[in-house]
């Protein structure tokens, strides 16, 4: 036993395990989340309030919820997996009955402290019970048909209540991370281009149920589609947020025009400048450099991420800390791709950047269980 090994033992274990973090990992989070405050400090036009401090403040409950999960046994989070996803589904019916409405859509509970999005909770404990579920089933079982349409109804259940709020954005994620975990669990891929072939075939059937008695999706996600396809059709009314997104991003150019001199914002032109749309802010005030800075930054968790999974030999904690991955992924993907006209615009918010109270302490207490999976790993 080397000196090094035998100091860390020598440590009570409560400490111990605080020093067994993945502390790059927690730089990095920080360093993300330290970007989203200068951010919401920038569009606020150089003020804390109403959005960098209140932020400031949850990343640092964030952080404490974070380490405190980080000190719990996996196991203890694997036993807990089905009770998590229960609470959220019961979560997402109840704000069907007496959730809070905002900007047309009933996605929020309001707890007086807090306004919870149970969605943002069902990203995560969805994850968790298929794992949970990949770590029970015997090899042997996974790519039959009867286990594998017991995670899909899983799946479709929580996705069908969120599509009702309506959030097609999250619902797409749900439906994304469960499927990509369904894969890294060992899901034959012939069920996978059976699903793709369907996807194709509801596309057509979406497009084709517009302006019928039994269309599929509600008028404005079709006007956002029709946005994504031909932004220049109507730039002043539904393809106002891409057009004003677009103009952001290009004249920033390579290095920016400086903090606090983003004239898109700083005017107000750039919609939800603050939420879903504040990726066009950071470009636009630090340019090329500041927008794949930050990218990087998002490529290096999830590698760190990845890292832990695969030195992990226990199953449920791979299994986890690659979902969670993969969410995370999704996540600013599909954020980026959204403002710079890659994607329709859904409504996902950019992780830790954006401002939010459930996204941002939602996702920290997910990068917790990363980070138990990473302290109570075999060693």
């Amino acid at each position: 036993m080397s000196y090094l090994e035998y100091t860390v033992k020598s440590v009570p274990t409560g400490l111990r395990k605080v020093l067994y973090l993945n502390w790059p990992l927690v730089l990095l989070i920080t360093a993300v989340a330290g970007s989203g405050f200068l951010m919401l400090y920038s569009v606020a036009g150089g003020a804390y309030d109403p959005w960098a401090a209140p932020q400031m403040k949850r990343f640092g409950l964030g952080l404490a919820l974070m380490i405190t999960v980080a000190l719990v046994p996996i196991w203890i989070w694997r036993n807990l997996a089905g009770v998590a996803f229960g609470i959220s589904v019961l979560l997402l019916i109840g704000v069907e009955f007496f959730g809070a409405v905002g900007m047309g859509a009933q996605r929020w509970i309001d707890l007086g402290v807090i306004r919870l999005q149970p969605s943002e909770l069902t990203k995560i404990t969805l994850v968790m019970f298929l794992a949970a579920y990949y770590d029970w089933l015997p090899a042997k079982k996974i790519s039959r048909p009867f286990w594998v349409l017991l995670p899909v109804v899983i799946i479709l259940i929580p996705t069908a209540l969120v599509v009702q709020q309506p959030d097609l954005g999250t619902a797409i994620l749900l439906l994304s991370a469960g499927g990509g975990l369904m894969f890294l669990a060992g899901v034959h891929w012939a069920y996978f281009a059976s699903v793709f072939a369907g996807v194709i075939g509801l596309v057509a059937a979406v497009f084709k149920s517009r302006g019928t008695e039994w269309q599929l999706l509600e008028n404005y996600q079709f006007r956002r589609i029709d946005t994504f396809l031909d932004p220049a059709s109507d730039p002043l009314n539904t393809g106002y947020h891409i057009a004003q997104s677009k103009i952001a991003l290009g004249s920033g150019g390579w290095t920016g025009r400086g903090f606090m001199q983003g004239t898109q914002s700083r005017l107000n032109f750039l919609p939800e400048k603050h939420t879903d749309f504040i990726f066009t802010t950071l470009a636009e005030e630090f340019g090329f450099v500041g927008g794949i800075s930050l990218l990087v930054l998002y490529a290096l968790i999830v590698v760190f991420c990845l890292v832990s999974a695969v030195m992990n030999k226990d199953r449920f904690a791979s299994l986890l800390t690659l979902g969670i991955a993969l969410n995370f992924f999704l996540f600013f993907a599909v954020n980026m791709s959204m403002v710079m006209g890659l994607a329709p615009v859904v409504g996902v918010p950019l992780p830790l950047v954006s401002y939010g109270g459930s996204a941002m302490l939602v996702l920290m207490i997910a990068f917790g269980l990363v980070q138990s999976a990473h302290v109570h790993r075999p060693r």
